[in-house]
């Protein structure tokens, strides 16, 4: 073999795992934008059962394709709040059930079926070239995916048996034997697993050398120690994701590490002592030359994809039970300080880590939106409330938190143009879009809770005097726009259009009171029962608060 045959050899193991993992990206990001709404619907339901939080895990990382990308999902979601971490616990033990499903089509990487996923790649691109119709072009990309997938298997596959037989292939072999310590394989597998930050990819050397049959170590259970390190070493993502963020997220990604690294403890201990593990168990499941397709066994690969199943299904009956240990251990590992965020935290949790699935930060910024809308109508009642108490000194308070409001708008506007940025469909685009108009009618009913304070300062200052008739009238008013308040909210955040209907009825209906209100107000100004330096206040007040509910209601109506 000459020195151009052994680069040749390496640039093709670099070229099949380049393709390999640019597959994988392409099948991932696909996937997510396929299940739009689905896979949001999933991580967002509340799971109070266990088992069914592993199957939302389990079917989250298909989607996705990727453990990491679950959980850095989850790590978010808990950051953001909308998720418990108890959800959050068998949600990250499904997640790494659902990611041996890529175990699996990484040991038929190398089989005759490579050919028919090539030719489906080719239709799968014909289909992204010809069709317009978005959806078309997301399945074309799917299938074009598993194409470069099955390529870059077949060319590591294909590089690893290149000159098979060769004094320099049993050099090959023999570097790869040396290693034999099952501690030092671990930690190859978590070190490779941190660097490169996915386990599939790990694995996906592991299958390729075994299916090529090269052996690792000293044989036996030596690629097994290097799986189980893979699985530790796939927890740095989320630890990663986790800095800088919430406690309950740091929380979150410990959960993941610790649930790994218990298992591993356990399954290094089993096979320490179990030497012939995988000539036993393994081999006795599939055994060797049992899958053989022309010249090629199948069987090594398929036994490892088979443990990594094993290894996570069995930790995930074992724990499963101690969801409430693992969250325990958590909190007192990472103990609380401090007290609760204060408003002026809307939106700040909105990070890059989300970004992994728009879909997934798009339902967050849907649901923090309704946050800052709930925050603004607070500060619209404290300005209220004031009013009626003749309170300046709560207009201090009033503008402070006017003032969050400002910077958590500008925070959503901020990410909403990022988002904007990705890979969105049709509808996400218009969300987004919807979400600016939300945060702009957001800002109006802050500008007037504003103006409100204003008019409290001349009803001070100007010592002026309302009957009890408009006070009562002026109440009844702003009851009907607590009243619309709710309506519209509900509607905005459970995107519910059967509430429009009465959200329409109450804005009518204090339409009808302003106008009643001005009508009356001009009534007792000519039979000369209120002085007309009230007319500036009074006109502007009811027309500002008419003006708040005209928002309330866009704000509704955005979800037609």
């Amino acid at each position: 073999m000459s020195a151009w045959d052994i680069v040749k050899i390496i640039l093709q193991i670099f070229g099949g795992m380049g393709a390999f993992l640019v597959g994988m990206r392409m099948l991932s990001e696909n996937m997510t934008k396929l299940a739009h709404g689905k896979l949001q619907t999933m991580l967002n339901r509340t799971a109070k059962s266990r088992f069914a939080g592993v199957g939302i895990g389990a079917a989250v990382t298909v989607l996705g394709q990727s453990s990491a990308f679950t959980t850095v999902m989850v790590v978010g979601l808990v950051n953001a709040g909308i998720m418990t971490l108890f959800q959050a616990t068998a949600i990250i033990m499904g997640a790494n059930i659902g990611t041996t499903l890529n175990a699996w089509v990484i040991a038929l990487g190398g089989s005759d079926l490579t050919i028919v996923f090539v030719c489906l790649a080719a239709v799968g691109v014909l289909m992204t070239m010809f069709s317009k119709r978005e959806k078309v072009v997301t399945v074309g990309n799917i299938i074009a995916a598993f194409g470069l997938i099955f390529v870059g298997l077949k060319f590591m596959s294909g590089a690893l048996t290149f000159g098979k037989g060769t004094p320099e292939y049993e050099a090959v072999k023999g570097v790869l034997q040396v290693i034999k310590n099952p501690v030092l394989l671990l930690l190859i597998g978590i070190a490779v697993t941190a660097l490169v930050q996915s386990s599939t990819a790990v694995n996906a050397i592991i299958l390729t050398m075994v299916s090529a049959g090269l052996v690792i170590g000293s044989g036996g259970n030596s690629a097994l120690y290097i799986i189980i390190g893979s699985n530790i070493g796939t927890c740095v993502t989320a630890l990663i994701s986790s800095l800088g963020a919430s406690r309950n997220a740091k929380r979150a990604a410990l959960i993941h590490f610790l649930f790994n690294l218990f298992g591993a403890v356990i399954f290094m201990i089993v096979l320490v002592l179990w030497r012939d593990f995988a000539d036993t168990v393994l081999a006795g499941v599939i055994p060797a030359g049992s899958m053989k397709l022309g010249e090629l066994d199948m069987a090594p690969g398929m036994q490892i994809a088979f443990f990594h199943t094993l290894f996570n299904v069995v930790n995930t009956l074992l724990f499963l039970p101690f969801v409430k240990v693992f969250v325990w251990i958590a909190e007192r590992l990472v103990p609380e300080k401090g007290t609760a965020a204060a408003a002026s935290a809307l939106f700040e949790d909105l990070d890059d880590r989300l970004m992994r699935s728009p879909t997934v930060a798009l339902e967050y910024l849907y649901q923090e939106t309704g946050k800052v809308f709930a925050f603004s109508m607070d500060t619209l009642d404290a300005s209220f409330a004031a009013f009626l108490a003749k309170d300046e000194s709560a207009n201090e308070r009033i503008r402070a938190m006017i003032g969050e409001l400002a910077e958590a708008n500008k925070r959503g506007v901020s990410y909403l143009v990022k988002l904007s940025g990705s890979s969105l469909s049709l509808e996400e685009e218009k969300t987004v879009s919807t979400l600016h108009y939300v945060l702009n009618d957001i800002m109006r009913i802050a500008e007037l809770a504003d103006n409100v304070t204003k008019y409290t300062y001349h009803y001070v200052e100007d010592a002026l005097v309302f009957s009890d008739e408009f006070i009562g009238m002026i109440k009844g008013m702003y009851a009907r726009i607590g009243k619309l308040y709710a309506a519209a909210l509900k509607a905005f955040l459970e995107r519910d259009k059967s509430s429009l209907a009465a959200v329409d009825a109450y804005e009518d209906e204090i339409d009808a009171d302003r106008k009643t209100l001005v009508e009356r107000h001009i009534k007792r100004l000519n039979e000369g029962k209120c002085q007309p330096q009230n007319s500036g206040v009074f006109i502007n007040l009811v027309g500002n608060l008419e003006r708040a509910a005209d928002h309330i209601t866009y704000i509704a109506h955005s979800i037609d």
